[in-house]
């Protein structure tokens, strides 16, 4: 198997704001394993709070030797050795996951949603994200994301109600929250999310810091919503641990090493009595697309990275009303864009 990649620089429509910053731009890199004459394509959207950059994922693919791997069907053997020969590295390691998978797919001739027996049909509607900003910006964003049925408003800074005012000021259609670990206080966060109660809001995405966990078990004894792991989310073995904190869990492939990972996760949390949701970053359609093929077997769907960026240099999963339009092409059924 030999492997190659490229650079991206996907530039976005608006500023894109969490707790943590705001940028403009992301750079992705975008892999293809090709193998008996069939190109797999995979991607790695790094993202800095787990110390990964474009500059480490391209040292993390030059230093893995995939040539030493006969087949891409041993899965467990390729991604093992993967997985071994860094710690950390997870979106260098999705851009290998989903490249053998896309060439699996392309191989056997099947969409990977058919070749694990999934019905796309059943796939939930996608939320549209609103990120962080002024009020009267916010309000505006809402009113351009008239196609889309559910909302995820950013939240975690000084702002909060205002932008929530702001939101119910132009919709009133369902909404859910991400505080991406912006309330530092459990007091706060109580206080916030019984007000959120009362503003049509489905759940909270990691209302507190990944590192107190203790805290958000005292904040969801103390409230009805339901809240959603994400920062403290990231791989299979966090999954049991986060019983009686949280009431599900935000799969992103970027931080748990890609779809047999993710496959992992879902079983596990199912298992934990635990709702399941698969979320992103900025990334282009070959991401976001792997994503999308998991979504028949999830509760919630929060797949608009490739919608946010105003450049991406491929076509995959379409979204029409904010449900998800699975390709029927082999593999991730991606290409590039014309």
């Amino acid at each position: 198997m030999n492997l190659r990649w490229t650079v991206h620089e996907l530039r976005l429509h608006h500023p894109f704001t969490i707790a943590r910053g705001s940028s403009m731009t992301r750079r992705v890199v975008v892999t293809e394993l090709e193998h008996d004459g069939i190109v797999g394509r995979g991607e790695a959207a790094p993202i800095a709070r787990y110390g990964e950059t474009v500059e480490s994922v391209l040292h993390f693919l030059s230093t893995f030797d995939l040539s030493r791997f006969p087949d891409p069907f041993a899965l467990d053997a390729v991604l093992g050795a993967a997985d071994a020969h860094h710690a950390g590295n997870a979106a260098a390691k999705t851009a290998i996951d989903l490249a053998l998978h896309d060439w699996i797919g392309q191989r056997v001739g099947l969409p990977l949603w058919k070749y694990w027996g999934l019905d796309p049909a059943s796939a939930p509607v996608t939320s549209f994200t609103i990120g962080i900003d002024a009020p009267e910006i916010v309000e505006q964003k809402v009113r351009e994301a008239e196609g889309f049925s559910i909302l995820k408003i950013k939240l975690g800074g000084e702002d909060d109600r205002a932008i929530i005012r702001a939101v119910r000021r132009a919709t009133d259609r369902l909404i859910r929250v991400d505080a991406n670990e912006g309330w530092k206080k459990k007091e706060d966060a109580v206080e916030k999310i019984r007000w959120l109660e009362q503003e049509g809001v489905e759940f909270v995405e990691q209302p507190m810091p990944a590192e107190d966990i203790a805290a958000t078990a005292w904040v969801r004894d103390r409230v009805t919503m339901p809240l959603i792991a994400d920062e403290n989310s990231l791989r299979l073995h966090d999954v049991p641990g986060l019983m009686g904190a949280f009431d599900g869990i935000n799969i992103k492939l970027m931080k748990c090493t890609g779809l047999r990972e993710a496959h992992r996760m879902i079983a596990t949390a199912r298992a934990c009595r635990m709702k399941v949701m698969i979320g992103c970053m900025i990334e282009t359609s070959v991401g976001i697309t792997a994503a999308a093929h998991l979504t028949p077997l999830l509760d919630y769907a929060d797949l608009d990275g490739n919608l946010l960026i105003e450049n991406d240099p491929f076509v995959g999963v379409r979204v029409e009303n904010g449900r998800l339009i699975l390709p029927d092409h082999p593999g991730l059924g991606v290409h590039p864009r014309d």
